[in-house]
């Protein structure tokens, strides 16, 4: 016998699981018949080239009681394990959302926190040790004679050693603590009560849940009356517990709505219900039935690049062949959850042939063209839901703006979008209700980016729009800089930054060209007395037409990255050369006529370096970026303030 600590993660969590108060241990039985299916469905899909490793019998999970002393066994004839994998599987926690949920349990303060989480996290079968005094599993591989004990009292220690079983399978015993109502532990031995758990979370389970029951019988006639002299007889038979019938290839008619969503919960180990669920055929040349469910809050593991358990599920002729299919969908809708079955496809397809696959390619257009068609759907009939959506995946859904892959379904994408404006600072407004609200002879889509709505609509680059009642787009997502500038179009318009380049609201005349030229004359000296002093930070000054009460601000060249994309992209390892910007500045504002001032009457003034560093940092601040020396800041306006005074 062998004996093995827990992973430390594990030891915090069983301390967890075993000390906290939980309504919801029922869970736990839930958490080991799915894992009894996965075993099954791994069998399945090995048995596609080691045929002989199925059994003889029907591939089943079973359940087993005994009163005395109180155990529940939870039995399968599928895959199995070897020691090794017992020990790895049973003993440590390799998935990265082990820390997240420990996190989350420690600062939910209640204790009423659903247990249906663990599964999320993929550690459901620690949800036992809730109801379990000990635990005993025993396993063995398919392929492989021997057989291992792995035994636990949840006290931060385990142990293995060889152990006998017919077939290939496992079966886990819980060795079950008093029934307590009070703490929800239920007589998981009683038949009543495991019927009612396995109907509430397994029925849809595809394969025979069966138990063992007792009932005391009369023998009865022909007409099923009792016969005359019979009497009560205690007779054993096995019951299956499951309809076993897969969800999604019941018709939408014979499916409740209660059924979509446990199956939801049972997919997704998610314990709220699904925002929206998307049931459809597709039909033709490639045949296949889809069930897919859109989250009403990310997952855990949405921008994980690891092996994930609960994306889409890829099913051929109702074989289970692997779970989150990323073939199915494209990342940018990777919070997608759900089961697609083909018969059109091979049972001996793999990952590899997946990626070359024509079906493959078929049936994932069909699921983006299923899954977008219903988010407009949503957008149209009820836009507080849609919005509450938007919020949660608004930033996921927008990569698809930017992806390789489907160009031709950003048009569709861009009908999705939802950004707050200045014509609409505390909702959203989508492209479309933009574009009809755009003034006569108005070209572009104006927008600007930045890090939140707040410092956006502070920008003084919003000056010269607002006073002219241009709509602007307030884009704060990093991906938003991307699509923004990528070229794309939405009903003919373009998009326009109102940082960047120069703006130009109105048409100019001959007179107004010649206004602006002898502007630029006027203030010829101040404006080459900046760019002297500036040289190091800016590539060129100018004045401005967006400007109305500020006296300056910063501007990028068209193509050029916003300085909080910049910070972004260095802060997650980019090499990125920090480009000069443009300094603009306002003609009619105070400060810059009397710098035009000081700089006619002595551009050699020693003062006006001060002036013109003060200048540059208060355009930085006003657009929400950092100093480059925010002491050196100071002290030149404590200076000023010294001599004011």
């Amino acid at each position: 016998m062998e004996r093995h600590e827990f992973q430390a993660e594990v030891k915090q969590l069983l301390d967890l699981m075993i000390h906290s108060l939980y309504s919801h241990k029922d869970i736990f039985l839930r958490e080991l018949i799915s894992n009894a299916s996965d075993a099954l469905d791994r069998l399945r899909f090995e048995s596609l080239t080691h045929p002989e490793w199925l059994p003889a019998a029907e591939l089943q999970i079973r359940l087993e009681v005994e009163k005395r002393p109180r155990t529940l066994t939870v039995q399968d004839n599928g895959i199995g394990m070897t020691k090794d994998e017992l020990v790895q599987n049973l003993g440590t926690i390799a998935q990265s959302g082990t820390q997240e949920f420990l996190q989350l349990l420690k600062d939910r303060k209640d204790p009423g926190l659903p247990p249906e989480l663990i599964g999320q996290f993929g550690v459901g079968f620690y949800a036992s040790f809730m109801v379990a005094e000990r635990i005993i599993v025993v396993s063995r591989k398919a392929g492989e004679a021997q057989a291992t004990r792995w035994e636990s009292r949840g006290d931060g220690a385990f142990t293995v050693e060889e152990a006998e079983r017919e077939t290939a399978g496992t079966s886990v015993t819980v060795l079950l603590k008093p029934v307590d109502e009070a703490d929800g532990i239920q007589d998981y031995t009683d038949e009543w009560v495991l019927r009612e758990i396995v109907k509430k979370y397994s029925d849809f389970v595809g394969y025979p849940i069966r138990m063992l029951v007792e009932r005391r019988e009369v023998e009865r006639g022909p007409d099923g009356t009792p016969k005359p002299g019979a009497k009560e007889e205690l007779v054993r038979r096995e019951e299956t517990l499951n309809s076993m019938r897969a969800v999604w290839v019941r018709p939408k008619s014979e499916v409740t709505e209660a059924e979509y969503k446990e199956f939801y919960k049972h997919l997704s180990h998610d314990p709220a219900d699904p925002l929206e669920t998307i049931a459809a055929r597709m039909e033709g040349r490639f045949e296949a039935n889809v069930l897919l469910f859109l989250p009403a809050r990310p997952p855990w593991d949405l921008f994980w690049r690891g092996e994930r358990r609960h994306g889409i599920q890829l099913y051929v002729k109702r074989v289970f062949i692997m779970d989150d299919c990323r073939e199915l969908v494209p990342d940018y809708l990777g919070f997608v959850r759900g089961v697609v079955d083909s018969d059109s496809l091979s049972l001996n397809v793999s990952r590899e042939l997946l990626q070359q696959d024509r079906q493959i390619r078929a049936i994932r257009a069909f699921v983006v063209r299923k899954v977008q068609d219903t988010l407009k759907g949503l957008l149209e009939r009820d836009r507080e839901r849609y919005t509450t959506f938007w919020t949660e995946f608004g930033p996921v859904l927008k990569q698809g703006l930017v992806a390789r892959e489907e160009p031709d379904r950003r048009e569709a994408l861009l009908e999705l979008v939802l950004s707050p404006s200045s014509q609409s600072p505390d909702g959203f407004t989508t492209l479309a209700e933009y574009v009809a609200r755009m003034k006569p002879g108005q070209a572009a889509i104006y927008y600007l980016t930045g890090l939140t709505r707040e410092a956006v609509a502070q920008s003084p680059h919003l000056e010269a729009f607002r006073e002219k009642e241009y709509e602007v787009l307030y884009l704060t997502d990093p991906v938003d800089e991307l699509w923004a500038t990528a070229g794309l179009e939405f009903s003919g318009h373009k998009f326009q930054s109102v940082g960047k380049g120069e703006v130009e609201l109105e048409a100019k005349d001959e007179k107004s060209h010649e206004t602006a030229k002898e502007a630029e004359g006027d203030y010829a000296a101040v404006l080459e007395g900046l760019r002297a002093l500036l040289a190091d930070d800016v590539k060129e000054v100018r004045l401005s037409t967006r400007l109305v009460a500020s006296p300056a601000c910063l501007v990028s060249e068209g193509q050029d990255f916003s300085p909080q994309l910049d910070e972004l992209m260095r802060r997650i390892g980019h090499k990125v050369e920090r480009k000069k910007r443009i300094l603009e500045v306002n003609p009619k504002h105070e400060l810059v006529a009397k710098l035009r001032s000081r700089f006619a009457a002595d551009p050699k003034a020693p003062d006006l370096e001060t002036y013109a560093r003060l200048l540059y940092g208060q355009a930085l601040l006003a657009e929400g970026s950092q100093l480059p020396d925010a002491a050196r800041y100071g002290r030149l306006i404590a200076e000023l303030m010294t001599k004011a005074m």
